[in-house]
């Protein structure tokens, strides 16, 4: 199939690079990448794949009775005042 394709000009100078380090042509080297995004891209999220868990720490009781007071919180954090 012909048909005229418009790359953005990183796109160009990666196939370009990639073109030259296998010494082969430009229909070649994007064949071959599209093929391989495009299998990519249609296959389902991975199944196995481990979700990211945040462990939990122990941070000790709060230092202060209500943190809306966002100066009051800097100020001990700063160590202008106690809590």
């Amino acid at each position: 199939m012909r048909t005229t394709l418009t790359l953005d000009q990183d796109v160009a100078r990666l196939v370009e690079r990639l073109r030259r380090l296998r010494d082969t042509t430009f229909r070649s080297v994007v064949n071959d990448a599209l093929r391989l995004g495009l299998r990519q891209l249609l296959e389902p999220p991975a199944a196995h794949a481990k979700a990211f868990r945040t462990r939990e720490a122990n941070l000790g009781p709060c230092r202060f009775a209500a943190v809306d007071d966002v100066q009051d919180v800097l100020a001990v954090a700063d160590g202008e005042r106690l809590p």
